[in-house]
């Protein structure tokens, strides 16, 4: 059976969403450590799993991805008898709910949740200064999101229905920062969204990515 490898670094939220995968499914793989800082996913080496220089990078055998999102999928339907079931088997309809819930998590949360993080983590990181204004905006924006979270989240234990899936998995890393940073407070003032984050959180596949992102820092 051919060596499966994630190619990414544990600070990555999208290196963080495949591994999260990985480890609820139970399956070996190698972690090969990617030095951003270093700029090892420019190097030509990288491009040649991820020709936009981005990370995670995933190789099986001959199949090469990137994008965690479709990382995640492969994963989830090749091992689907491992692990974790993060797919809703069964009617098109409950497949349908769970794409849709996949989507509203690309398309509805990320955008503003991933623009908080660079604002409150990244130019902090670098010695910038965040823009309040930008932070005003996109919390706004988010808090409609969780909006409908709250609503949802009251007819059912997690986005997709009663069973974990890979709409609740996708949303890990940005759920992670935020329940340290001043943005917690929009999680925190909707009860439905507070108890589906510590349920997450708490999940024995995260505290593993958590633990991997200490050893490597």
């Amino acid at each position: 059976m051919a060596v499966m490898k994630v190619h990414g670094n544990p600070l990555s939220t999208a290196t963080q969403r495949v591994l999260a995968c990985l480890y609820e499914k139970d399956v070996e793989f190698q972690f090969v450590n990617v030095d951003m800082a270093a700029g090892e996913h420019k190097s030509e080496n990288f491009l040649s799993h991820n020709p936009f220089g981005q990370v995670p990078a995933f190789e099986e055998g001959d199949l090469k991805l990137f994008e965690s999102r479709a990382i995640t999928q492969y994963i989830a339907h090749e091992y689907s008898d491992k692990g974790t079931q993060l797919l809703l088997p069964g009617s098109n309809k409950t497949m349908a709910v769970l794409h849709l819930w996949k989507e509203v998590e690309s398309h509805q949360f990320d955008p503003p949740s991933a623009k908080l993080i660079y604002e409150l983590r990244f130019k902090r990181f670098v010695g910038m200064t965040p823009d309040s204004a930008v932070v005003d905006e996109h919390e706004a924006k988010l808090a409609k999101v969780l909006d409908v979270y709250e609503a949802r989240l009251a007819q059912s234990k997690y986005l997709a229905g009663d069973h974990f899936t890979l709409a609740d998995l996708h949303h890990l890393p940005n759920v992670e920062f935020f329940k340290r940073s001043s943005v917690k407070k929009l999680f925190e003032s909707r009860p439905h969204v507070a108890a589906w984050v510590d349920d997450i959180t708490a999940r024995p596949s995260w505290i593993k990515v958590l633990d991997l992102q200490k050893q490597k820092v």
